[in-house]
């Protein structure tokens, strides 16, 4: 069954959280830090104030009921998805998903332009319906009962496209833990799924590099990856603990959440506002807060590890169908040479943007946008 659904949070979870905010015990960083020991204590004071002072969340919440927003039950949980229906005969289903962490609010601007291509100078030919889920344990939907992984996600969200939705072949598209879910349901669900459209690789072949410059990208990427370990260690080992403070604390989140915002993106000057409004950062840092999530969003990390992390099966056959992939220059998870890539996937369309981060339908929507529509063209 399929429920209409819309997000109304009260006003009293919302005072709750300005005023944890205004209460907010501020305390020192050293003196020479700017970000990098973490979240920088001048700019979060900053955006704190502005968070009770400016921030209007209904704003928001108005932006996430434009859409037709639904749940429905898929294995024992509640998914949220948005269902935008695309116009012309004959739109081509697409899952665009989410990481961590983001949220659907990462979607919001584009969500149109692939439905309606027609309203801003494109070709209604190209339409999409497209549909946005929260994953499990994030945001507006439902969590499991213990932590899943993103193939069992791989799993839910097909079900959900093709026995809850009655759509009989799709295309996937995902950055961060929504390029991992692809990547599984393209190779766990090949005869449903008609291709796969990613701008973040996180999955590696069991065979391991093959060339020097394969070895040499292995080496490079496990070096660049020791400072950002911190985070993803804590919640795929021992979540529950990081989750009492975090559950307790509006700025903890928000600074949990911003460092990687800061981090992750392309930005010019060092400067987080050179890339993202204050508004856009805060809306989706207050999903993880109204929802409280912060806690459940996390276990997908312990669900990875437990599913046998980043590796395809010893066994693993290449996945066959067709994927395109978009490589912006700052993204944090450094894509490996095509020749690595070639093993894994059949690469269709491999674009390298000028331009852009980790958040990409954030940081370079149209560069996104028009990437996907390109690839989409040959499936239709």
């Amino acid at each position: 069954m399929i429920k209409p659904f819309k997000v109304n949070i009260s006003d009293q979870v919302l005072e709750a959280v300005y005023a944890k905010v205004k209460k907010f015990p501020w305390h020192e960083m050293p003196d020479d830090g700017g970000w990098e020991y973490g979240t920088n204590l001048d700019y979060m004071k900053e955006i704190s104030n502005y968070w009770v002072s400016d921030f209007d969340w209904r704003k928001h919440e108005d932006q996430i009921n434009k859409f037709p927003n639904f749940t429905t039950e898929v294995d024992k949980i509640d998914v949220h998805f948005i269902h935008e229906k695309g116009s012309g005969p004959n739109p081509l289903p697409l899952l665009l998903m989410h990481g961590w962490p983001g949220s659907i609010i990462e979607f919001l601007h584009i969500i149109e332009k692939l439905a309606h291509p027609e309203k801003f100078g494109g070709n209604e030919r190209d339409a999409f319906d497209v549909i946005v889920p929260s994953l499990p344990g994030f945001g507006f939907s439902g969590r499991p009962s213990r932590p899943i992984g993103p193939r069992k996600i791989a799993d839910i969200f097909n079900k959900l496209i093709i026995k809850n939705l009655n759509y009989k072949t799709y295309l996937a598209q995902g950055g961060d833990w929504g390029a991992t879910i692809a990547n599984w349901i393209a190779y766990d669900h090949s005869k449903t799924c008609k291709a796969i459209h990613i701008n973040c690789l996180t999955m590696r072949h069991p065979d391991g590099p093959q060339s020097k410059e394969e070895e040499d990208w292995q080496i490079r990427f496990d070096k660049d990856q020791i400072m950002q370990d911190g985070y993803r260690t804590q919640q795929a080992t021992k979540p529950q603990t990081l989750s009492y403070g975090m559950m307790d604390s509006p700025v903890g989140i928000a600074a949990w959440i911003l460092e990687k915002m800061y981090s992750w993106s392309d930005l010019k000057n060092n400067d987080i506002e050179s890339v993202y409004s204050k508004d856009i950062l805060l809306a989706n840092i207050m999903v993880y807060i109204v929802t409280k999530t912060f806690n459940t969003a996390s276990w997908i990390y312990f669900g990875r590890r437990e599913e046998g992390g980043r590796f395809f099966p010893r066994d693993f056959k290449k996945i066959r169908i067709p994927t395109g992939i978009a490589l912006f220059p700052a993204e944090m998870s450094e894509w490996p040479p095509r020749s690595y890539a070639e093993r894994i996937f059949n690469i269709k369309q491999w674009t390298i943007m000028p331009s852009g981060g980790h958040f990409a339908a954030m940081e370079k929507p149209e560069k996104l946008i028009n990437d996907i529509v390109k690839f989409a063209k040959a499936l239709r």
